[in-house]
Protein backbone atom coordinates (compact mmCIF):
# COMPACT_ATOMS: atom_id res chain seq x y z
CA UNK A 1 0.00 0.00 0.00
CA UNK A 2 1.43 3.20 -0.96
CA UNK A 3 -0.60 5.36 1.17
CA UNK A 4 -1.55 4.47 5.35
CA UNK A 5 -4.33 5.88 6.58
CA UNK A 6 -6.07 5.88 9.71
CA UNK A 7 -8.46 7.20 12.16
CA UNK A 8 -8.43 6.79 15.99
CA UNK A 9 -10.42 9.32 18.21
CA UNK A 10 -11.26 11.66 15.76
CA UNK A 11 -7.71 11.72 14.40
CA UNK A 12 -6.86 11.07 10.54
CA UNK A 13 -3.27 10.13 9.80
CA UNK A 14 -2.19 10.40 6.68
CA UNK A 15 1.28 8.76 5.68
CA UNK A 16 2.77 8.32 2.59
CA UNK A 17 4.47 5.12 2.67
CA UNK A 18 7.06 5.20 0.10
CA UNK A 19 10.50 5.90 1.95
CA UNK A 20 12.99 3.91 -0.64
CA UNK A 21 11.39 6.64 -3.45
CA UNK A 22 11.39 9.42 -1.19
CA UNK A 23 7.85 9.34 -0.54
CA UNK A 24 7.37 10.84 -4.59
CA UNK A 25 4.15 10.08 -5.51
CA UNK A 26 3.09 8.25 -8.64
CA UNK A 27 0.24 7.92 -10.67
CA UNK A 28 -1.07 5.16 -8.01
CA UNK A 29 -0.18 7.03 -5.10
CA UNK A 30 -1.75 10.03 -6.54
CA UNK A 31 -5.35 8.23 -7.36
CA UNK A 32 -5.41 6.50 -3.33
CA UNK A 33 -4.65 10.14 -1.66
CA UNK A 34 -7.82 11.54 -3.69
CA UNK A 35 -9.58 8.81 -2.24
CA UNK A 36 -8.66 9.12 1.16
CA UNK A 37 -9.40 12.94 0.96
CA UNK A 38 -12.79 12.24 -0.24
CA UNK A 39 -13.54 9.61 2.60
CA UNK A 40 -12.19 11.81 5.12
CA UNK A 41 -14.71 14.74 3.68
CA UNK A 42 -17.73 12.58 4.40
CA UNK A 43 -16.52 11.68 7.61
CA UNK A 44 -18.17 13.83 10.28
CA UNK A 45 -16.26 11.57 13.00
CA UNK A 46 -12.68 13.37 11.80
CA UNK A 47 -11.37 16.53 13.75
CA UNK A 48 -7.93 16.91 12.45
CA UNK A 49 -5.92 15.57 9.76
CA UNK A 50 -2.16 14.91 10.43
CA UNK A 51 -0.57 14.44 6.75
CA UNK A 52 3.62 13.01 6.69
CA UNK A 53 5.75 11.03 4.53
CA UNK A 54 7.19 7.89 5.68
CA UNK A 55 10.98 7.87 7.41
CA UNK A 56 13.22 10.94 8.23
CA UNK A 57 14.64 11.22 5.23
CA UNK A 58 11.53 13.35 3.63
CA UNK A 59 7.62 14.50 3.74
CA UNK A 60 7.37 14.09 -0.09
CA UNK A 61 9.98 14.56 -3.19
CA UNK A 62 7.44 15.51 -5.34
CA UNK A 63 6.40 13.52 -8.45
CA UNK A 64 7.84 10.44 -8.98
CA UNK A 65 9.32 11.69 -12.69
CA UNK A 66 10.46 7.87 -12.92
CA UNK A 67 6.80 7.10 -13.47
CA UNK A 68 6.04 10.11 -15.56
CA UNK A 69 9.15 9.74 -17.97
CA UNK A 70 6.39 9.11 -21.03
CA UNK A 71 4.75 12.40 -20.07
CA UNK A 72 5.35 15.71 -22.12
CA UNK A 73 5.03 18.67 -20.28
CA UNK A 74 1.76 19.43 -21.25
CA UNK A 75 0.52 15.77 -21.24
CA UNK A 76 1.56 16.51 -17.15
CA UNK A 77 -0.48 19.47 -17.15
CA UNK A 78 -3.24 18.25 -18.35
CA UNK A 79 -3.33 15.47 -16.22
CA UNK A 80 -3.38 17.22 -12.89
CA UNK A 81 -6.39 16.89 -10.57
CA UNK A 82 -8.00 19.59 -10.17
CA UNK A 83 -7.35 19.58 -6.35
CA UNK A 84 -3.77 20.08 -6.82
CA UNK A 85 -1.00 17.73 -6.39
CA UNK A 86 -1.79 14.80 -3.83
CA UNK A 87 -5.40 15.63 -4.19
CA UNK A 88 -4.44 18.61 -1.50
CA UNK A 89 -2.67 21.37 -2.40
CA UNK A 90 -5.22 23.31 -4.02
CA UNK A 91 -8.17 21.39 -2.48
CA UNK A 92 -11.21 23.54 -1.39
CA UNK A 93 -14.10 21.36 -0.35
CA UNK A 94 -12.08 19.89 2.55
CA UNK A 95 -13.32 22.23 6.11
CA UNK A 96 -10.99 19.85 8.64
CA UNK A 97 -7.67 21.61 9.26
CA UNK A 98 -4.98 19.57 8.01
CA UNK A 99 -1.11 19.51 9.72
CA UNK A 100 1.36 19.22 7.61
CA UNK A 101 4.35 16.73 9.63
CA UNK A 102 7.39 18.13 8.26
CA UNK A 103 10.18 15.48 8.82
CA UNK A 104 12.74 16.06 5.89
CA UNK A 105 12.73 17.19 2.20
CA UNK A 106 9.58 18.64 0.91
CA UNK A 107 10.66 19.07 -2.85
CA UNK A 108 8.21 20.33 -6.04
CA UNK A 109 4.79 18.78 -5.03
CA UNK A 110 6.16 17.39 -2.14
CA UNK A 111 6.12 21.27 -1.13
CA UNK A 112 3.06 22.47 -2.89
CA UNK A 113 0.67 19.77 -0.31
CA UNK A 114 2.70 21.70 2.68
CA UNK A 115 1.58 24.39 0.99
CA UNK A 116 -2.43 23.14 0.63
CA UNK A 117 -1.99 22.37 4.40
CA UNK A 118 -3.38 24.95 7.39
CA UNK A 119 -0.48 23.80 10.39
CA UNK A 120 3.11 23.06 9.08
CA UNK A 121 5.23 21.73 11.66
CA UNK A 122 8.70 20.86 10.77
CA UNK A 123 11.65 19.12 12.19
CA UNK A 124 14.68 21.34 12.09
CA UNK A 125 16.32 19.35 9.66
CA UNK A 126 13.45 19.86 7.12
CA UNK A 127 14.02 21.63 3.69
CA UNK A 128 11.80 23.00 1.09
CA UNK A 129 12.22 23.69 -2.58
CA UNK A 130 9.90 24.21 -5.83
CA UNK A 131 12.83 23.15 -8.26
CA UNK A 132 11.00 22.42 -10.93
CA UNK A 133 12.40 24.53 -13.27
CA UNK A 134 15.59 22.83 -12.80
CA UNK A 135 14.00 20.02 -14.99
CA UNK A 136 12.63 22.08 -17.19
CA UNK A 137 9.25 22.19 -15.55
CA UNK A 138 6.99 24.09 -13.65
CA UNK A 139 5.03 24.57 -10.55
CA UNK A 140 2.06 24.08 -11.79
CA UNK A 141 0.43 21.73 -9.37
CA UNK A 142 -0.29 25.44 -7.10
CA UNK A 143 3.19 26.13 -6.04
CA UNK A 144 3.38 29.16 -8.54
CA UNK A 145 0.14 30.68 -7.68
CA UNK A 146 0.01 30.14 -4.06
CA UNK A 147 3.82 30.88 -2.73
CA UNK A 148 3.51 34.18 -4.06
CA UNK A 149 0.70 34.74 -1.60
CA UNK A 150 1.98 33.21 1.10
CA UNK A 151 5.33 34.72 1.47
CA UNK A 152 7.11 37.97 -0.02
CA UNK A 153 7.04 37.78 -3.62
CA UNK A 154 10.63 38.61 -4.14
CA UNK A 155 11.58 35.35 -2.04
CA UNK A 156 8.45 33.37 -3.52
CA UNK A 157 10.56 34.34 -6.92
CA UNK A 158 13.80 33.29 -6.03
CA UNK A 159 12.93 30.51 -4.70
CA UNK A 160 11.13 29.55 -7.99
CA UNK A 161 13.26 30.66 -10.43
CA UNK A 162 16.54 29.45 -9.04
CA UNK A 163 15.01 25.74 -7.24
CA UNK A 164 17.19 27.04 -4.00
CA UNK A 165 16.09 24.94 -1.05
CA UNK A 166 15.46 27.39 1.97
CA UNK A 167 15.86 26.09 5.50
CA UNK A 168 12.80 24.92 8.06
CA UNK A 169 14.54 28.07 9.91
CA UNK A 170 13.76 30.45 6.92
CA UNK A 171 10.56 28.76 6.47
CA UNK A 172 9.40 29.71 9.66
CA UNK A 173 10.99 33.49 9.79
CA UNK A 174 8.53 33.82 6.36
CA UNK A 175 5.92 32.28 7.77
CA UNK A 176 5.31 29.59 5.70
CA UNK A 177 5.46 27.48 9.56
CA UNK A 178 3.96 27.29 12.38
CA UNK A 179 6.67 25.75 14.26
CA UNK A 180 10.47 24.23 14.31
CA UNK A 181 11.27 21.13 16.73
CA UNK A 182 14.19 18.86 16.60
CA UNK A 183 13.07 15.62 14.88
CA UNK A 184 12.98 13.82 18.25
CA UNK A 185 10.26 17.01 19.43
CA UNK A 186 8.31 16.41 15.73
CA UNK A 187 5.24 13.76 16.67
CA UNK A 188 5.07 15.68 19.98
CA UNK A 189 4.63 19.00 18.79
CA UNK A 190 2.31 17.77 16.41
CA UNK A 191 0.61 15.73 19.00
CA UNK A 192 0.33 19.33 20.98
CA UNK A 193 -1.32 21.45 17.77
CA UNK A 194 -3.95 17.92 17.66
CA UNK A 195 -4.73 18.44 21.23
CA UNK A 196 -5.61 22.22 20.91
CA UNK A 197 -7.34 21.61 17.61
CA UNK A 198 -9.25 18.86 19.32
CA UNK A 199 -10.23 20.92 22.42
CA UNK A 200 -12.32 23.51 20.77
CA UNK A 201 -15.89 23.17 18.99
CA UNK A 202 -15.34 20.85 16.16
CA UNK A 203 -18.01 23.59 13.99
CA UNK A 204 -16.31 26.73 14.85
CA UNK A 205 -13.01 25.07 13.43
CA UNK A 206 -14.63 24.57 10.45
CA UNK A 207 -16.15 27.83 9.95
CA UNK A 208 -12.90 29.46 10.44
CA UNK A 209 -11.29 27.77 7.99
CA UNK A 210 -13.60 27.89 4.93
CA UNK A 211 -13.88 31.87 5.97
CA UNK A 212 -10.09 31.83 5.75
CA UNK A 213 -10.19 30.08 2.63
CA UNK A 214 -13.03 31.60 0.68
CA UNK A 215 -12.79 35.34 2.21
CA UNK A 216 -8.60 35.67 1.26
CA UNK A 217 -9.10 37.84 -1.44
CA UNK A 218 -12.22 39.57 -0.71
CA UNK A 219 -11.93 42.88 0.87
CA UNK A 220 -12.93 42.71 5.03
CA UNK A 221 -16.06 43.92 4.38
CA UNK A 222 -17.50 41.72 1.56
CA UNK A 223 -15.56 38.97 3.48
CA UNK A 224 -17.67 39.91 6.73
CA UNK A 225 -21.15 40.08 4.75
CA UNK A 226 -20.46 36.82 3.26
CA UNK A 227 -22.75 33.76 4.58
CA UNK A 228 -20.59 30.84 4.16
CA UNK A 229 -22.83 27.42 4.99
CA UNK A 230 -20.05 26.25 7.94
CA UNK A 231 -20.19 29.72 9.77
CA UNK A 232 -24.44 29.36 9.69
CA UNK A 233 -24.10 25.92 10.77
CA UNK A 234 -22.03 26.29 13.64
CA UNK A 235 -24.00 29.88 14.62
CA UNK A 236 -27.28 27.74 14.70
CA UNK A 237 -25.46 24.83 16.33
CA UNK A 238 -25.86 23.23 19.47
CA UNK A 239 -22.36 23.05 20.43
CA UNK A 240 -22.93 27.47 20.28
CA UNK A 241 -24.79 26.85 23.47
CA UNK A 242 -22.67 24.23 25.02
CA UNK A 243 -19.72 26.41 24.59
CA UNK A 244 -20.82 28.88 26.66
CA UNK A 245 -23.21 26.94 28.93
CA UNK A 246 -19.83 25.07 30.06
CA UNK A 247 -17.73 28.41 30.53
CA UNK A 248 -20.22 29.70 32.82
CA UNK A 249 -20.53 26.30 34.65
CA UNK A 250 -17.42 26.19 34.85
CA UNK A 251 -16.26 22.76 33.24
CA UNK A 252 -15.00 21.43 29.88
CA UNK A 253 -17.36 21.84 27.16
CA UNK A 254 -19.16 18.33 25.41
CA UNK A 255 -18.48 18.76 21.58
CA UNK A 256 -21.43 17.33 19.26
CA UNK A 257 -20.90 18.29 16.61
CA UNK A 258 -24.53 19.32 15.85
Amino acid sequence: MSVLFDITDGVARVTIDRADRMNAVDDATEARMEDIWSQIEADPSVRVVVLTGAGDRAFSAGADLKSDAGKTGLEYWASFNENGFGGISMRQSLNIPVIARVNGLALGGGMEMVLGCDIVIAADTARFALPEAKVGRMPLAGGMVMLQRLIPEKIATGLMISGRMMSAAEAVQYGLVNAVVAADDLDSEVDRWVADISSCAPLSVRAIKQTIRETGQLSIHEAHALRLPELIRALTSEDSDEGVTAFREKRAPVWRGR
